[in-house]
């Protein structure tokens, strides 16, 4: 009973530490988006989802090096699945969201594209340091393109920047630092966040005796997205929904390209033929599924929200079924 109370606190002291980095984190990218004149679709669509996609790399990558690839594939394959059904879903709820065209017509389909494109890297049963050169290759390729998309997506300075600059270019560049150790200091607290919160939810998991498999595809995966949830309900809250639209969109690129790619590198992972029949199929249903609700009026209602977290649920239930 200690060691569970123990969690419990641990768990209470992560929630506040990624509250806090979601909220610093949102602040200084689109502070810095202004300053500069970025888009802050392209923010969320980078910055922000490598810094809240940072606890999914730590744990596949101590996974892989653990040779424990279950659970690194587990994490990504179920973290893709909370970003979409959980997240986005509840921060509807919160708050509709309305979303641009070009995450429709650019974005949706890049996140589906780099989803369909691990079907045949997954075949033979490995994926290898090669394919991990090749999702990586298309992380290069993305940013690129996001970045070059800049000068189109570029959103007009605001007043207080222009005042900042009119007074003195030292005051314009101290706000920006400022803004960059906002955006590291929140990309940091939420790494030691889901730390704390995944350390936790693992120990009363194994307090209770639930299976390694089982935490892998529900504990870990959803402890992993908690940056992301934080993020994008605050970003929502924030009436940011650029942020928390490019937050889940970007993360699941990363997650399959930069994450799952790194973590290659480091040791080649065994892919579970469950996966190819079960996981992939599941992600690419509900990421597919993602795109007529969000060209249904550029926005995503309350009710869709409901949706995406009720498919969420009843994946899970079906995923994780023969399991109990």
């Amino acid at each position: 009973m200690a060691g569970i109370a123990l969690d419990l606190s641990l768990l209470v002291v992560g929630i506040t530490v990624l509250y806090f980095g979601a909220e610093w984190l949102v602040r200084g990218s689109v502070r810095l988006a202004s300053s500069i004149g970025v888009s802050p679709i392209v923010v969320g669509l980078t910055v922000v989802s490598l810094g809240t996609s940072a606890p999914e790399l730590v744990v596949c990558v101590v996974a892989a090096l653990g040779g424990n690839s279950d659970l690194a594939i587990g994490n990504v394959m179920g973290s893709n699945m909370a970003n979409i059904g959980l997240i986005l879903g509840l921060t509807a709820l919160v708050r509709p969201i309305v979303v641009q065209s070009r995450v429709v017509h650019r974005e949706v389909p890049i996140m589906l594209l780099v989803t369909f494109s691990v079907f045949p890297l997954f075949f033979d049963g490995l994926l290898s340091r090669v394919d991990g050169v090749l999702l990586l290759a298309f992380l290069l390729a993305y940013l690129v393109f996001a970045f070059r998309s800049v000068s189109n997506e570029a959103s007009p300075p605001t007043p207080q920047h222009l005042g900042l600059a009119k007074e003195s270019a030292k005051v314009s560049v101290a706000v920006q630092l400022q803004d960059v150790l906002l955006v590291f200091s929140g990309s940091g607290f939420l790494v030691l966040g889901g730390y704390f919160i995944v350390e936790a939810a693992v120990g009363v998991a194994s307090a209770l005796g639930i299976s390694q498999v089982v935490i892998g595809l529900t504990v870990v995966a959803v402890g992993t997205s908690l940056p992301e949830l934080a993020t994008s309900i605050v970003a929502a809250a924030r009436r940011q929904a650029d942020i928390a639209v490019g937050n889940v969109i970007g993360s699941n690129i990363f997650n399959i390209a930069a994450i799952l790619g790194t973590t290659s590198l480091v040791r080649p992972i065994s892919i579970p033929e469950s996966v190819l029949r079960q996981e992939l199929p599941a992600v690419v249903f509900i990421s597919v599924l993602l795109l007529p609700l969000l060209r249904s009026g550029w926005k995503l209602r309350r009710w869709e929200g409901a949706l995406l977290v009720a498919v969420y649920v009843g994946i899970g239930f079906v995923l994780l079924g023969p399991m109990s």
